[in-house]
């Protein structure tokens, strides 16, 4: 009798042991592709992405770097006081999106340019997000006033 518990909790437990592998599994690979790390021009400097890497950049628009191409196109340059990085987008800009401002980008490195699919711009002059603040305070970036 005593064997017949013994066998049943050790089937129990590798029954457990089997469904928490393959739920870790499965999580995994549900957050292969949902994952954008945070990075900085001057991160982006000392370890560039891999290839087709997508990932978030984020630093102050540089004056005078804003330009529009045809459409709904622009390019400007992203720096935080240590390097900068030529961006391009495609796609209506958000309303506070402005030079000497915040902003946030996701997209990929092609041929030296971050392309971005999605821009996010500060909301206010008293809110920046915070790996944003930590990477502007750390190379004591000071934005030009307007």
């Amino acid at each position: 009798m005593k064997s017949l518990k013994k066998k049943r909790r050790v089937q129990v437990l590798i029954a457990t042991a089997v469904a928490l592998m393959i739920a870790t599994v499965l999580i995994g690979y549900g957050f292969r592709d949902g994952i954008n790390l945070y990075r900085s021009p001057s991160e982006l400097a000392d370890r560039p992405p891999a290839v087709g890497e997508v990932f978030r950049l984020g630093g102050m628009v540089e004056e005078g770097s804003l330009i529009r191409g045809e459409g709904t196109t622009v390019s400007f340059s992203v720096t935080d006081g240590g390097d900068r990085v030529q961006v391009s987008f495609t796609g209506v800009l958000p309303d506070l999106f402005a030079e000497n401002s915040g902003m946030i980008g996701t997209g990929q490195m092609v041929d030296g340019v971050f392309v971005a699919n999605e821009i996010l711009a500060k909301h206010d002059e008293d809110y920046m997000p915070r790996e944003l603040a930590d990477s502007l305070e750390q190379h004591s970036y000071q934005a030009p006033n307007s």
